[in-house]
């Protein structure tokens, strides 16, 4: 004997009613639609006004209508979704204004010749003159920073992990969290003190390439220490069940395992202290001068390049083009950063499948 169907009747029932896919949008819509008439209507001139009115106007029909509609426990399912869309927006929106207000204000001077010249002779009130002695300054100083902090970084984050116990181990990773929220102008300070008035070495762009490092050395160390536990200790094991020591271990099963993450951090480091201007201000001094020699006199560099440009532009003329191109160039080169090390964390990510 058949048991009989269910009815497409009680199916209907069994899954309640639920709102077409084009609601979202159709809701978005409308809310943006109202926004401006509110705005308009009460004489509101910032577009953000707009977005927040838009925002909770959306929010607050989307409950309302699913509540009405799907019941409460799926109206609050879509609240949720519509707050996260709206926090999504309310990060990206203002990253996507600035760097569309300083590509549209940095491309009017940004050429080769801006990238190839110093400034030279070229006072700062006058057209002309680059940045090329601050974005040479700005690579050499980062540079030597790496060469100091990677190697310092990457073995303090494998003797957490690998040999570090007891109160040593401790007293490491304690100092490594209060590093980590240091201000740059401290660290600017304290190698100002030590390295210019205490040893008398002078301003130079290694001077400010120390306190980089400073500030450079904990997010190394943080992010190669969680990237070194997540080797699987089978690897670790399998590797001294062989006869194979621990160092040798660490050398060739360790570190190739996590080399993408830990190259990852180093590049995610570099371009947190690509635009620190604080050490540079104190340590490196500026120059309108190339200077090769990190070493020796005072350097340009990128942060303090555009700060002077703008605190002697007045808001407009030569120099505030200039500074905005050097912005522009600025942020190219982090953003190129970021994708290298995107780059490389997928080049070097574990193989899935066969």
């Amino acid at each position: 004997m058949s048991t009989p169907a269910v009815t497409d009747k009680r199916a209907g029932s069994l899954r309640g009613a639920s709102l077409p896919k084009w609601f979202p949008l159709a809701v978005v819509v409308g809310s943006v639609a109202v926004a401006v008439a509110i705005g308009l209507g009460a004489g509101l001139d910032s577009k953000v006004q707009w977005g927040l009115i838009a925002a909770v106007l959306a929010v607050l029909v989307t409950y309302v209508v699913a509540s009405r509609v799907e019941g409460r426990r799926q109206a609050k399912d879509r609240i949720a979704t519509s707050l996260v869309w709206v926090c999504f927006l309310v990060a990206v929106v203002p990253l996507a204004s600035l760097i569309w207000a300083t590509a549209k204000r940095g491309v009017k001077v940004l050429d080769g010749y801006f990238l190839s010249h110093s400034m030279a002779g070229v006072a700062d009130t006058e057209p002309g003159g680059g940045i090329y002695h601050a974005l040479l300054g700005t690579l050499e100083q980062v540079g030597l920073a790496t060469l100091i902090a990677v190697p310092i970084g990457v073995l303090t984050a494998i003797y957490l992990v690998e040999y570090g116990r007891g109160g040593l181990a401790k007293a490491v990773t304690f100092f490594v969290d209060v590093m980590t929220g240091i201000p740059s102008i401290v660290a600017g300070l304290f190698v100002l003190s030590f390295w210019i008035l205490i040893l008398k070495m002078g301003y130079s762009g290694f001077a400010g390439s120390l306190a980089l490092a400073i500030l450079m050395m904990p997010v190394v160390v943080r992010s190669t220490e969680e990237m070194l536990k997540l080797v699987p200790n089978e690897l670790r094991e399998a590797s001294l069940a062989l006869g194979v020591p621990k160092w040798r271990t660490i050398l060739k099963v360790v570190l190739p395992t996590s080399i993408g993450g830990i190259a990852t951090g180093v590049m995610l480091s570099i371009a947190r202290i690509t635009g620190e201007t604080a050490p540079v201000l104190l340590l490196v001094w500026g120059t309108n001068f190339i200077n090769t020699n990190p070493f020796k006199d005072p350097q340009g560099s990128l942060p303090l390049y555009i700060y002077q440009q703008y605190a002697n532009s007045s808001g407009s003329g030569a120099a505030y083009d200039r500074a905005w191109a050097a912005a522009l160039t600025l942020i190219a080169f982090v953003m190129i950063l970021n994708l290298v090390a995107r780059g490389i964390a997928r080049w070097k990510a574990p193989k899935t499948g066969r």
